[in-house]
């Protein structure tokens, strides 16, 4: 059973990547935007990034996805920023990643996070051709500035955005299957 988060900063492809690779591998897909609450969509399309206590209470939210996939024995992909080591920890750990001592803490999930990088330039291009997003490309800065790569002990791989999609799904898929970033 194997849970993936694909991440990266808006416009870096994280839904079709990731999309792409649960439809190849005949895995379930959640989409991270689409459990965002109104009042963030909001701030998002009025220019305003969002800060921590935006985003702990989402990032719960899509744990508690996971967390179901995993007690099912589901294999899953969920396209999500995770800029933030934090972030991360809260997919792997829920809330007891933020309040320390919860009652019934269950186990971290095990998750490989697939970080889709490349440069500003590459993704400001994409956001400007992109249409009906609720998250403006003004804001792309700010999530730049907000990444924190993922670095040991994470379980990660780095693909660069820069290729083909089929040859970055492909490259994901092959680690995966390899083991090496196996997540069992």
């Amino acid at each position: 059973m194997v849970l993936v988060v694909v991440m990266g900063v808006s416009g870096s492809g994280k839904t079709t990547v990731g999309s792409r690779l649960a439809a190849k591998l005949g895995w379930k897909f959640y989409d991270a935007d689409d459990y965002h609450p109104p009042e963030n969509k909001k701030k998002m399309a009025g220019g305003i990034p969002l800060n921590d206590e935006d985003r702990i209470p989402w990032l719960c939210t899509l744990h508690n996805i996971l967390r179901r996939e995993d007690l099912s024995r589901q294999d899953a992909v969920l396209a999500c920023s995770a800029l933030k080591k934090m972030y991360r920890r809260v997919l792997v750990n829920g809330a007891s990643a933020i309040e320390p001592e919860q009652p019934g803490e269950k186990p971290p999930l095990k998750i490989l996070f697939v970080h889709l990088d490349g440069p500003i330039d590459v993704i400001a291009g994409r956001l400007e051709k992109r249409r009906g997003h609720f998250m403006p490309p003004e804001l792309l800065k700010s999530q730049f500035d907000t990444l924190e790569p993922p670095s040991a002990p994470e379980n990660f791989i780095t693909v660069s955005l820069e290729k083909p999609f089929p040859e970055i799904v492909l490259e994901i898929e092959r680690a995966i299957l390899q083991g090496e970033a196996l997540v069992e």
